[in-house]
């Protein structure tokens, strides 16, 4: 894939309280086990950002910006498929103060501390093999207050949010609000945290409530360990969709080879049953992330899954180099043909089989 990128960044200037930013994507792509076999496409990103500095140390702040897509898929010069869209990307005002944030309008909200896979990938659906990092918004209201000893408080409430998010199965009912919160507490050596949401989910003409609980460990004592949790219920019997389990225990450390050799390990135990934690129908993965820059420009990295239940292997290579305002990426990965992997985008699975992406990013 062919990528060109015109991105800025997202924080003003101290002295200014307008700035307004872009981001111009331009891909091609090769993939040789699927049809069409190459595809090419652009975006565009425009932003623009306001502040208004208050008494106190608080602020109005407000962003808005909006995603232009388009692609085309080509088997050969006679068959040609093209699609594009225009929507919103963000679009949210903000009030903050040193210790409290309040944000209302079409946002991201994410957290967690797993990577490759994410039990608590429950509004967002970035991908880790992404470079942009580009993920659909929510819309909603979020709240969020931060105590002296670090610890914090997360409070939200959901509303138009019609497709699914996150990893979520089902759509959310037309016309109905969600909502939950989360607390995060220190502890020695690191953080944890609960995690809630409530909302009703449409299965055909079937509505049902969703409960979904989170928990969640960061520590940092020579390497960095974390483990994530999540419990999907649902409140009718839905079959093997009632009970959902993921969890996720992983590792980083950046050994002292060359430049620093970062290596992160996660392990995925996924079950959905009729019975909570019955785990009759459970699949692990093992996922293993590497990043080694190669000097002041260019940085290599990869990432390698292996599904244990279906004995496949999911691969990933990345390099990247940076000029002042241009970034290159080639990328190449080698994916079975049924693409099952939990917790990262497949694209219209454009990620099975094997392929070729280039990319490039320009940002000002």
């Amino acid at each position: 894939m062919l990528i060109l990128s015109f991105a800025g960044p997202s924080v003003f200037a101290q002295e200014s309280p307008f700035r307004y930013s872009g981001q111009l994507s331009g891909w091609a792509q090769y993939a040789p086990d699927i049809s069409p076999e190459s595809w090419l496409g652009g975006r565009y990103l425009p932003q623009a950002n306001f502040r208004v500095p208050l008494e106190k140390e608080r602020l109005f702040d407000f962003e808005l910006s909006a995603t232009i897509f388009g692609d085309a898929g080509l088997s050969s010069f006679e068959d040609i498929t093209a699609s594009g869209k225009i929507k919103p990307y963000r679009a949210w005002a903000r009030y903050s103060t040193e210790r409290l944030e309040m944000r209302l309008g079409l946002q991201k909200i994410n957290f967690g501390s797993a990577q490759m896979f994410r039990p608590l990938m429950w509004f967002d659906q970035l991908d880790p093999r992404d470079p942009l990092q580009l993920t659909d918004g929510v819309w909603g209201v979020l709240g969020r207050y931060y105590f002296q000893n670090n610890a914090n408080i997360w409070l939200w409430a959901l509303y138009g949010n019609r497709n699914t998010k996150g990893g979520e199965l089902f759509p959310t009912q037309k016309h109905s609000p969600e909502g939950g919160g989360r607390v995060q507490l220190p502890v020695p050596s690191g953080e944890t945290a609960l995690s809630y949401h409530y909302r009703t989910a449409r299965t055909g003409v079937l509505q049902t409530g969703e409960h979904r609980a989170g928990l969640d460990v960061r520590l940092d004592i020579v390497v960095g360990l974390w483990f994530e949790a999540s419990w999907t219920k649902l409140t009718k019997d839905l079959d093997l969709y009632t009970n959902q389990e993921m969890m996720t225990l992983g590792s980083d450390y950046t050994f002292g080879i060359g430049n620093g050799l970062t290596a992160t390990f996660e392990q995925l135990l996924y079950s959905s049953d009729r019975k909570a934690f019955d785990f009759d129908h459970a699949a692990t993965f093992s996922g293993l992330s590497l990043a080694y820059p190669l000097g002041m420009l260019d940085n290599l990295s990869s990432i390698t899954c292996y599904d244990w239940k279906n004995r496949n292997m999911y691969f990933f290579l990345n390099w990247k180099r940076q000029l002042n305002h241009l970034t290159f990426y080639l990328m190449g990965y080698w994916n079975p043909e049924n693409y099952i992997l939990p917790g990262q985008s497949t694209d219209g699975n454009r990620f099975a089989g094997k392929g070729l992406q280039v990319m490039v990013v320009w940002s000002h």
